[in-house]
């Protein structure tokens, strides 16, 4: 999947040239209806909520979670049941079929001319399964190098993933343990030391597992340096905030939210490329409020919506319009993140069936462990 800033954007078209009103319950019928939405802490605020009612009349809830794995076992436990809409990673998508825990789209309700064309695109690959479309896109992010300006000594044209454990940084470094061993392997790679290629091992588990075992090996070497570990996003900032980390691979959301706070943290991709990712709106299998998930899918692609979200999460809207909305420091915090050179060399996180899921998780468990 090749995607960029630049590819999502030029799709766009200007805020007042989209659709102003994509509704179709009528405020009557809505009042009586209440719906449940499952998604990554942060992502939903009660200013969406309140806006999202005012215009359509539907009440909402929102239940937030850390991490995809959290949000699977959940809807595993319930077998589908309990939300009306959630939002998995696309390459998480097929796992959900796989269990029979989420429902198609009846593409026909959503208000496709409100998302950006390359987004609509882009999410095919873990989207669709065997012909069937369950995924609308609402954003994408990534995860790469985060770094205290004051402190941490790195040269920003020639980054690496293993610039995490240079001495210098010993006892400052910050990292998801599974996605950590994906940015030392790719670093691993660059240097030719995987046995096989990283992104073709996840179709072959018995490669991945080849590939782990010396990636295991490297990243066990090196856990000296750490700091902190984290898994959800409010442990990625504590790490910096109070935990004495200078440097991580963390989302580009953890940056963007410290540096709102004034702290001297800046974000930027490494030459092996920024781990990138796109989420959106999947409806589980025994949603109760069917019809009002889809009111809020084309809520969302509004220009006003896609905004709110930025500006909450700091992560980049798949909705049409919404970048032209932006504040200014969100506009510059991607300017000054990104070169046009980064965002063509974006590492997009291949399908993760459900068997590589359990091989990271064993492999994260020996690393956290040793």
């Amino acid at each position: 999947m090749t995607l960029s800033r630049r590819n999502f954007v030029k799709s766009a078209t200007a805020a007042g040239a989209v659709a102003a009103t994509p509704f179709s319950i009528s405020k009557a019928v809505a009042a009586n209806k209440e719906l449940r939405i499952y998604a990554w802490a942060g992502y939903i605020t009660d200013e969406m909520l309140a806006d999202f009612k005012a215009k359509t009349g539907i009440n909402a809830t929102f239940t937030p979670y850390g991490t995809n794995d959290e949000l699977m076992n959940s809807l595993r436990a319930t077998d589908g049941t309990g939300f009306d809409i959630i939002m998995p990673t696309v390459d998480r998508v097929p796992g959900y079929v796989d269990f029979d825990l989420v429902q198609p789209l009846d593409t026909s309700r959503v208000n496709w001319e409100g998302c950006l064309e390359s987004a609509v695109k882009g999410s095919e690959v873990g989207g669709i399964v065997d012909g069937k479309r369950y995924f609308a896109p609402s954003d994408w992010g990534t995860e790469a190098i985060a770094f205290n300006t004051d402190y941490a000594k790195i040269d920003r044209n020639n980054l690496s993933y293993g610039d995490l454990w240079k001495p210098e940084h010993a006892g400052g470094v910050t990292v998801r343990g599974h996605s950590a061993l994906v940015g030392i392997g790719l670093w691993l790679e660059s240097m030719g030391e995987l046995p096989y290629p990283l992104l073709d091992s996840y179709k072959n588990e018995k490669a991945m597992r080849a590939n782990f075992d010396v990636i295991l090996k490297t990243a066990t070497e090196h856990k000296a340096a750490i700091a902190q570990y984290w898994s959800t996003e409010n442990e990625a900032q504590g790490a910096f905030r109070t935990n004495g980390a200078i440097i991580g691979q963390t989302w580009d959301s953890t940056a963007f939210k410290l540096k709102q706070e004034g702290e001297p943290i800046a974000y930027a991709a490494p030459k092996e490329g920024a781990l990138a990712w796109m989420e959106g709106f999947v409806i589980p299998k025994n949603a109760n409020n069917v019809d009002s998930a889809y009111e809020f899918i084309n809520w969302y692609y509004t220009p006003e919506a896609g905004a709110m979200f930025v500006e909450s999460t700091g992560y980049n809207s798949t909705s049409k319009g919404s970048d032209a909305l932006l504040p200014e420091a969100t506009k510059q915090f991607f300017q000054e993140s990104y070169t046009e050179k980064e965002l063509k060399n974006l590492w997009w996180w291949p399908i993760q069936e459900p068997w590589y899921v359990a091989l990271r998780n064993e492999y994260q468990d020996r690393y956290l462990s040793a």
